[in-house]
C-alpha cells in the first residue's frame, strides 16, 4: 500500500482562542518544546496563549506569533506520534510562516521574530479608521472587474473559495466597491479587522520587514510549499524571501492554491492547529475531499487514515 498523499494546512489570523494547543504540551514532548522556544524568543507569549486576556491575544503583533507556535506545535506533535511526513504544504497569509517552519525552510525563533515584527508593521501602516475589508459572495471575475474600476485603493485581498472573496483597501473605497456589488447582484459584508490587510495600503509594512525577510537564513525544503502570491509550488529557498514580501500587499491565491493541492493528487488535507476554516474552504474549493484537524491531544492520538 503506498503512502498517504498528505497536505498540510495551516491557518492564519482569525482562529486563534485563549489555551490554544496548551493540551499539547501536557502530552508531548515536542510541542512543550515549541511553547518553551516562544517564551524564550518573545517572553510573555506563552502566559498570552494560555490564559489570555483575549484581547491582548488577538492584538495582531500576539496572534501572528501565538498562531505559529500553536500550529507548529500541534504539527510536531502529530509528526512525532504518527511518523508521517506531508508531500506538500500551505499556509493561508501568516499561515505561510508556519508552512515553511514544518518544511524545515524557517527555523521557529526566526519565524516568531519575523511575525511579530510583522504584526507592529502591518498595524502601524495604516491609521484606525482609514482602512476597511468587506467579505464578497459571487463571482470573483464581478469582485476583480470592481475593484479595478473603483476609485481609491480597493483590492481583491483573498480569493477565499469559488464565491467567496475579500476586498481590502481604503474605507470610503471599500464602501463603495461593496455598495457597487450589491447592486449587481452580490453580496457584501463588512468584516471587523484592525487594518486593511492585502492590500496596497501595506506597502510600508512590506518595505519594514523586507530586510529582515531578506537577512534571514532559509533552509532547504523538506518538501515543498504551494506560496500565496502565486499558487504555485516553491522548493528554492532563494524564493522565500521575495515571496513574503510580495504576500504583505498581494492577494492571497487560497482557492488556486488548493485546486494546486488536488491537482497534485493530495489524499488527505490536515490543518494543524486552532480553528477549522482551512478545512471548511477545502470542501467548498475540492467537494468530496477528506480534510482532517489536529489541534489538540485527542485530535493528535485519533489520528488514523
Amino acid at each position: 500500500m503506498s503512502a498517504p498523499k498528505i497536505a498540510a494546512l495551516f491557518p492564519g489570523q482569525g482562529s486563534h482562542a485563549v489555551g490554544m494547543g496548551a493540551d499539547l504540551t501536557r502530552t508531548f514532548a515536542q510541542a512543550e518544546e515549541v511553547y518553551a522556544t516562544a517564551e524564550r524568543t518573545l517572553p510573555g507569549l506563552r502566559g498570552l496563549i494560555e490564559t489570555g486576556p483575549l484581547d491582548d491575544l488577538t492584538l495582531t503583533a500576539n496572534q501572528q506569533p501565538a498562531l505559529v507556535a500553536a500550529s507548529v506545535a500541534a504539527y510536531r506533535a502529530w509528526q512525532a506520534h504518527t511518523g508521517l511526513t506531508p508531500m506538500v504544504a500551505a499556509g493561508h497569509s501568516l499561515g505561510e510562516y508556519s508552512a515553511l517552519v514544518a518544511a524545515g525552510v524557517l527555523d521557529l525563533e526566526a519565524a516568531l521574530r519575523l511575525t511579530r515584527k510583522r504584526g507592529e508593521l502591518m498595524q502601524r501602516a495604516v491609521p484606525e479608521g482609514v482602512g476597511a475589508m468587506s467579505a464578497v459572495m459571487g463571482d470573483p471575475a464581478v469582485v476583480a472587474e470592481v475593484c479595478a474600476g473603483s476609485r481609491g485603493v480597493v483590492q481583491p485581498a483573498n480569493f477565499n473559495a469559488p464565491t467567496q472573496t475579500v476586498i481590502s483597501g481604503e474605507k470610503a473605497a471599500v464602501d463603495a466597491a461593496s455598495a457597487e456589488l450589491k447592486a449587481r447582484g452580490l453580496k457584501a459584508i463588512p468584516l471587523k479587522v484592525s487594518a486593511p490587510f492585502h492590500c496596497e495600503l501595506m506597502r510600508p509594512a512590506a518595505e519594514g520587514l523586507s530586510p529582515e525577510l531578506h537577512a534571514a537564513e532559509y533552509g532547504p525544503f523538506l518538501f515543498p510549499v504551494v506560496a500565496n502570491v502565486s499558487a504555485e509550488l516553491v522548493d528554492d529557498p532563494r524564493h522565500t524571501a521575495g515571496l513574503l514580501e510580495r504576500q504583505i500587499t498581494g492577494s492571497v491565491r487560497w482557492f488556486e492554491t488548493v485546486q494546486t493541492l488536488g491537482e497534485l493528487g493530495v489524499d488527505v488535507f490536515v490543518e494543524f492547529g486552532p480553528g477549522t476554516v482551512l478545512s471548511g474552504l477545502v470542501k467548498r474549493i475540492l467537494p468530496g475531499a477528506r480534510t482532517m484537524n489536529v489541534g489538540s491531544t485527542e485530535q493528535v492520538q485519533a489520528f488514523g487514515l
